[in-house]
Parts: C-alpha cells; sequence; structure tokens
C-alpha cells in the first residue's frame, strides 16, 4: 500500500538535553527541539497486520492538519516547528475516516462493514491522568500520525476503543462520500468542543464569544458557538480567503486585524465596541501567535471571561496578571480530544444538522498528489485540505 512517510535526522538543540525515555523510545516530547530537517515521501509501505483488539480501516478520507504542517515545515535553523509528541519515521495524518475491512478476534461493538472516524490520542486507560479522568495527558501517550502510523495511507490499523461509528450520518449526507468527509472532520472539531466546553466550561446562550484566527479550528469553533447559542461571534483572521469562509459557519462580525492596526485601532478596542464595552465572555485562541493574541484578550475580557487556548506555538510570553485579577478572569489551556464525551457529542450535532463542518473543505487530493496537497496547505490559505485515498 502506499503511505506519505515523515522522515527527519535526530540532532538536539544545543540547549536541550532528551531525556533517557526519549533517547531510548525516539519518541519526543517536543518534536522542535529534536527533529531536523523533516522530510515527506510517498513510500510503498506493508499493509498494518492487526492485533486482537485492532481494526484495519481502509482510509476514505484524511484532512490535512495545522500539526502536520507543523511536521513538515522547517525553521530558520531547520528544525520542524511542531512543539509536540514526535516520533519518525512515521506515516503521518490523523484526521481520518474510512470503512472497517478487518476485525480483530477481541474487537467489540465494531464489525467489518461499519464507516468509522477514529480518535488520534491513543490513551492508555492505567496511568493516573487516565484513571482520574484526564485521558488527554496520559503517561503512555500515543498518537496516530505522530508517534504511530496514521492515515495518510490506504489502510491504518487502530485500536477499536478509539474508533466511533458514523453509520448515522448517511439519514442527513444521503451519499457514503459526504459522510466520509464529514467523518474526516471530526477529530479537529472535537479538539474544538474539548476545549471550549469540557475544559473551560463554555459560556451562556446569548453569551459573546471572540475566535482568533479562522483556520479549520477557528471555523469549528465558530460553528460550535452558533450551535451553543452564542449572542455574538466575533472573528479575528488575516487571510482574505479565510474571511469568506467564516460567516458561512456562523460568524457575526470578521475583522482583519492587520488591517486594523493600519486604521491605527487594535482587536481589543473593536470587541470592545460591537459588544457595547463588556468584553468577550469567552476568547478562543486558534491562531498560535500568543504575542499579538495574549494582550488583545487581557484588555477585552468581560467580567468573569474566559480565555481558552488550542493554538500551539513554541514561544514564552508575558501576561499581564492585573487583567485577570479585575475581571475575575480565566485560562484554560486545552490539549486533545479524548474522554468527556467529545466524539459522541460532535458526531451527535453533526447528525442533527446544528454542525456542518463539510463547508470549510475547499480542496481535495488523491494520495499519489499528497505532497502537492501538503505544499498547497503550507500557503495557508485554504480552510481544509483533505487527502482522499
Amino acid at each position: 500500500m502506499r503511505g506519505l512517510v515523515l522522515h527527519a535526522r535526530w540532532e538536539p538543540r544545543k540547549n536541550y538535553v532528551p531525556s533517557g525515555v526519549e533517547v531510548e523510545s525516539r519518541k519526543v516530547r517536543i518534536g522542535s527541539r529534536v527533529w531536523r530537517f523533516p522530510e515527506l515521501k510517498l513510500e510503498e509501505v506493508p499493509v498494518p497486520e492487526i492485533r486482537a483488539e485492532e481494526v484495519l480501516i481502509r482510509v476514505k478520507a484524511c484532512g490535512i492538519c495545522g500539526s502536520d504542517i507543523h511536521m513538515y515545515e522547517r525553521d530558520e535553523e531547520g528544525y520542524m516547528p511542531y512543539p509536540g509528541l514526535v516520533k519518525v519515521p512515521i506515516i503521518i495524518g490523523h484526521e481520518l475516516s474510512g470503512v472497517v475491512e478487518k476485525v480483530g478476534d477481541q474487537v467489540k461493538n465494531i464489525k467489518e462493514g461499519d464507516m468509522v472516524t477514529a480518535e488520534e490520542m491513543w490513551w492508555c486507560g492505567e496511568c493516573i491522568p487516565c484513571r482520574t479522568g484526564f485521558p488527554n495527558y496520559c503517561v503512555n501517550l500515543d498518537e496516530m500520525g505522530f508517534t504511530t502510523d496514521g492515515g495518510f495511507a490506504d489502510y491504518v490499523a487502530v485500536p477499536w476503543r478509539y474508533c466511533w461509528n458514523i453509520d448515522g450520518l448517511l439519514d442527513i449526507y444521503k451519499s457514503e462520500n459526504m459522510v466520509f468527509e464529514a467523518g474526516s472532520v471530526i477529530e479537529p472539531c472535537s479538539v474544538v468542543y474539548h476545549a471550549m466546553f469540557s475544559r473551560a466550561g463554555g459560556f451562556k446562550p446569548g453569551g459573546y464569544v471572540v475566535v482568533h484566527g479562522a483556520g479549520p479550528i477557528g471555523l469549528a469553533a465558530i460553528a460550535l458557538s452558533r450551535a451553543a447559542g452564542a449572542g455574538k461571534v466575533i472573528v479575528f483572521e488575516t487571510k482574505p480567503e479565510r474571511l469568506e469562509l467564516t460567516r458561512k459557519v456562523g460568524a457575526d462580525c470578521v475583522f482583519n486585524p492587520m488591517e486594523l492596526r493600519n486604521e491605527g485601532s487594535s482587536p481589543h478596542e473593536k470587541i470592545l465596541e460591537v459588544t457595547d464595552g463588556e468584553g468577550a465572555d469567552l476568547h478562543v485562541e486558534a491562531a498560535g501567535h500568543p504575542l499579538r493574541t495574549l494582550p488583545e484578550m487581557e484588555e477585552s475580557l468581560a467580567i468573569d471571561g474566559k480565555i481558552v487556548w488550542i493554538g500551539r506555538a513554541d514561544t514564552k510570553v508575558p501576561i499581564f496578571l492585573e487583567n485577570f485579577q479585575i475581571r475575575g478572569g480565566k485560562l484554560y489551556g486545552s490539549w486533545g480530544h479524548a474522554g468527556h464525551g467529545n466524539f459522541k457529542n460532535v458526531i451527535r450535532l453533526i447528525a442533527a444538522g446544528k454542525v456542518d463542518m463539510t463547508k470549510i473543505i475547499s480542496k481535495r487530493y488523491s494520495l499519489d498528489r499528497a505532497l502537492e496537497a501538503m505544499r498547497q496547505a503550507t500557503k495557508r490559505v485554504d480552510a481544509k485540505i483533505t487527502i482522499k485515498p
């Protein structure tokens, strides 16, 4: 079968000393500190042999995530910018859906022919974080497409407990092709659902939500905010191509922060203007640019307002705590999508017609054109690019 394989050189930065576990396992906690000169190759690889608790999925659609781009790109010193868990060589891709072709002897609740999507965070269920309700912080975590082979391939092997049935989406989409496309955006939508509702506790219907960055994660935040009854959804994005999509998924007010600055204004001033001085009940950082976004969010928090952080950046930033003290503000870091009914509830919202993230798929490529698709993704003008083997 074909697989899009990521290769890179083990070459820790001068100021970073890998742990003994990282050296032995080659599974690095902060990929941007170790992996240099990343390169992607479409290769012929063996079809996975499934274990007793695994299913073999024929991949039908797999979206390109910002994390995939960050593993593929290089900074000025040749290191991948992605600051998360990485082990190479690896078949990347984790926003997938497909049909179950084979099941192991110990598989439960999944059968051949089922249409499924899958979690990419493979929690162990045995460590203290898992046993106390925090599977995204699993001590023994593996991640599909990061430390174990993923979905930019003809087939992928996945333990059954991370799979979710999406057959029910046929009732709303009417075609298997559209079900698979919808299934491929459930994972990023679940990342956002987890951040906004499971981690930060959401907002009261009628609340003002501000989304910073309108890539796929930001667009999912807009759609979920609208479905949850936001009074206003305010969005900041610099790419014209993405600005148009924000209204399709539910944005009320859309601004280009660069244009605001050229006009002598700022995002926080615009937020206060359109909220009659009250500010945002919930800020969603989906841009990954904390040096620019955090000061604006601090200055436009509503009383008891929240910030939830989803964007990734290997960057330290100053924070003015006074803004949180005088407003009773809160900042929530969020990571992952596992547990808490996140996948289940996102699938239910899609099945009910409350959320339709297929609207953000702007380009589709075959697996043979996967490298071309990745190069297009680095331009950051599309919303979601999907590879369909």
